[in-house]
């Protein structure tokens, strides 16, 4: 009895060795209590950390948003009527020209000859009607009556093919086309939907969809930042042989490139923020597109009508300067000079005449040519306007019925 009480007795001592080295290794933490200083103020409180929302939460969001935007995204390829035109003929290397003399000088086989060519372009576009609507820009399809011939190329789960489509509205100064696809069998397609640029903000994510450089690279899918708002870039216009003024546009760094005009720049919830329309030519990153709202405030006279109103007074007008203020005898700088009537406009039907100081339009002061426009821009064709002018030293008053600007001066 007394053997086995030793042994009790050793096994204890043993543990509470063991459990005395245990608690000496493991880490301890000493907390020592201190006296917050009488500052009468109060002890800030410690700062909760916050997780913040990334797109790590879902790292196929973009994924997830192309999947569902693509099949609404379209190529769409135009053929022109074939035009003639001059090509330089070269002679043949075993041309002769004391054997072709009569040739020689009378064919001239040295410079241009007529030839029909057929001419092409192409780019994108998205669906915004399951009836087959569809939104692109206007320097990809051109205008109703021209002659062409448009294709959409739709690929969609079930609608994998070509349709031929009709313009039913454009715009040339907002670079807007309307497009309806002939769906004679009835086709289900899907669409867009289309969300608030003016709620974008600078810094947010935008995903670019589209057929750059062709169907070899159709849907592409490129992601960036809103770089920007409101930019102004002037792009050269071959048809007309001189610079468009584009306003207002959204600058991204998405990738974009020819081919991508007219097609859709999202945001992360999968909507429409911009229409894809011009890249910088000596820059990389440096993408535009026009911000849907313009589109949205315009889609319904461009389905109606086929093109856009454009409240118009029918005036040359610029800012007035030191010398033309000393020259017309102003007693200041407010309002803008009319330097010119254009022949037939409302303004000359209302009487303005050139050298006219316009310093009111309705209840608004007018300061500069910015004014002017904005004021007018907010109205619409067939508006009239009450607009206050000095001339000659009289004030005089007009009541101008706006038109609808010509398109050659848009």
């Amino acid at each position: 009895m007394r053997k086995r009480i030793i042994k009790v007795m050793i096994v204890v001592a043993v543990l509470l060795a063991v459990s005395g080295v245990i608690v000496h290794l493991w880490p301890q933490t000493t907390m020592v209590a201190q006296e917050l200083p009488q500052t009468g103020v109060e002890a800030p409180s410690v700062a909760q950390s916050r997780a913040l929302p990334i797109l790590v939460d879902n790292p196929y969001i973009i994924a997830d948003i192309a999947e569902v935007a693509s099949p609404a995204t379209v190529y769409i390829s135009v053929t022109w009527p074939a035009q003639t035109v001059d090509t330089y003929r070269r002679p043949s290397s075993n041309w002769d020209p004391f054997g072709s003399f009569f040739d020689f000088w009378f064919n001239d086989p040295f410079f241009t000859q007529p030839q029909q060519r057929e001419v092409t372009s192409a780019g994108s576009g998205f669906i915004i009607d399951e009836s087959g609507i569809v939104l692109t820009n206007q320097h990809v399809v051109g205008n109703k009556g021209e002659g062409q011939t448009i294709t959409v190329v739709v690929d969609a789960p079930g609608l994998e093919r070509e349709y031929e489509a009709e313009i039913i509205g454009s715009d040339y100064s907002l670079d807007l086309a309307v497009l309806r696809i002939i769906n004679e069998n009835g086709d289900v397609f899907p669409t867009l939907p289309l969300g608030d640029s003016d709620a974008s903000r600078v810094g947010e994510w935008t995903i670019a969809i589209g057929n750059p450089y062709g169907r070899n690279f159709e849907h592409t899918v490129t992601v960036g930042v809103l770089s920007a708002k409101g930019r102004e870039i002037s792009v050269y216009d071959s048809e007309t042989n001189s610079p468009k003024i584009y306003r207002n546009l959204m600058q991204t760094d998405a990738a974009i490139n020819r081919g991508n005009s007219g097609g859709p720049l999202l945001n992360i919830k999968g909507e429409v923020i911009g229409i894809n329309t011009a890249v910088h030519a000596q820059a990389q990153g440096i993408g535009f597109a026009i911000p849907i709202n313009v589109a949205k405030e315009v889609l319904d006279e461009l389905i109606t009508t086929g093109g856009v109103s454009m409240p118009w007074l029918g005036i040359w007008y610029q800012n007035i300067t030191e010398g033309i203020a000393k020259q017309l005898r102003l007693p200041d700088d407010k309002g803008v000079v009319v330097m010119d009537v254009v022949k037939g406009s409302p303004a000359e039907e209302a009487g303005l005449k050139p050298w006219d100081v316009i310093r009111r339009i309705g209840d608004r002061d007018v300061y500069t040519t910015d004014d002017v426009a904005e004021e007018i821009g907010k109205r619409k064709t067939g508006d009239e306007v009450l607009i206050t002018v000095l001339r000659s030293g009289r004030m005089m008053m007009f009541t101008v019925t706006l038109g609808n600007k010509p398109a050659a001066l848009r």
